[in-house]
């Protein structure tokens, strides 16, 4: 295996673009050399590190088996094809895309049946009246089984889907179905509706590392340098630069309410903090109350400090 740091990242479509966008803005553009077909690149600017063009369930499998040590792909594949995950997986970080939901979804002619006690009930008249058990159609095997044992539902079978779950119950070959959606309009379109509590995960795209992998002292730099830029952007994003002059010190308490930093000091009598988005109104209106004549706020690139939260996440779980 390689020594370079290893991350997988989806090779189509709008989940490549919001990948390739998530590592531009963090200062890491990724590189496809020989374009779109090449499925192997860098990123621009850090040595040590290959980039592999996988689908989303590849990189699933590869974090698994320790093939690849960092992933960009969804909760919803980790949480169906890798056992005991929590061992395997690092969950560093979400990256705000791919956002979607496994659900249970029945006929809207079902109108009696809006829960997962109601499926119960449902399953048993079922099998009475057909001497069968209820077919629930879906790509998510693991996932079903774990809800509806959840909510003591065993009379059922599942019945794997191969194509368009949304479909089954109009087609004849199965009653139900879980599959993942993002807005519901499809279920609907095929006259079916979500359970009140038939959401089984909210997923979206994660970025992971696999706890297997082979975390030679080259890959760990590698990653530590990843890390450090990605914490960097999101820590600006999240945050603005407030600048003012007060006649008098500022104590670093008073700040507290504001969740706001001073991470310069106070040199010459300006002041420069660093505020949570949310705060940055209340604290220039307080800002005034204290004697500010002006209170300047500027949006920020990158915060770079020494701590580095996701790397120490990660150093947690390797060793």
């Amino acid at each position: 295996m390689s020594a370079d740091l290893i991350i997988g990242v989806p090779s189509k479509g709008r989940l490549q673009e919001n990948t390739f966008s998530f590592f531009a803005r963090a200062g890491l553009p990724l590189n496809q050399a020989r374009g779109a077909r090449d499925y192997r690149g860098q990123i621009e600017g850090i040595e040590g590190v290959e980039v592999a063009f996988l689908s989303a369930s590849e990189i699933a499998a590869e974090i698994a088996r320790g093939s690849v040590h960092f992933g960009v792909t969804g909760e919803d594949l980790l949480a169906e094809s890798i056992p005991a995950r929590d061992e395997k997986v690092v969950m560093l970080t979400p990256l705000g895309f791919g956002h979607a939901n496994v659900v249970v979804a029945v006929p809207e002619a079902w109108i009696d049946v809006r829960t997962m006690a109601d499926i119960e009930d449902v399953a048993a008249a079922f099998h009475a009246r057909h001497h069968r058990r209820m077919r629930v159609a879906t790509k998510y095997i693991t996932l079903t089984r774990q809800h509806f044992a959840r909510h003591g539902v065993a009379d059922y079978r599942i019945v794997e889907s191969l194509g368009a779950t949304e479909g089954a119950p109009a087609a004849g070959t199965a009653e139900l179905i879980v599959d993942i959606t993002t807005t519901g309009a499809t279920l609907a379109a095929n006259g079916l509706k979500v359970l009140d509590d038939g959401t089984i995960l909210k997923s979206e795209a994660n970025l992971v590392a696999a706890t297997a992998a082979n975390w030679t002292s080259k890959a760990r730099e590698a990653a530590r340098q990843v890390l450090m830029r990605i914490t960097a952007e999101e820590t600006a994003r999240k945050s603005r630069e407030v600048r003012t002059r007060l006649p008098q010190p500022l104590k670093p308490l008073a700040l507290g309410p504001f969740g706001a930093t001073l991470p310069f000091g106070q040199p010459g009598g300006e002041v420069i903090l660093h505020c949570p988005v949310a705060k940055t109104g209340a604290l220039s209106d307080w800002l005034i109350r204290q004697g500010a004549k002006a209170v300047t706020v500027s949006t920020l690139a990158y915060v770079f400090k020494s701590e580095n939260p996701l790397y120490e996440r990660l150093t947690q779980r390797i060793g």
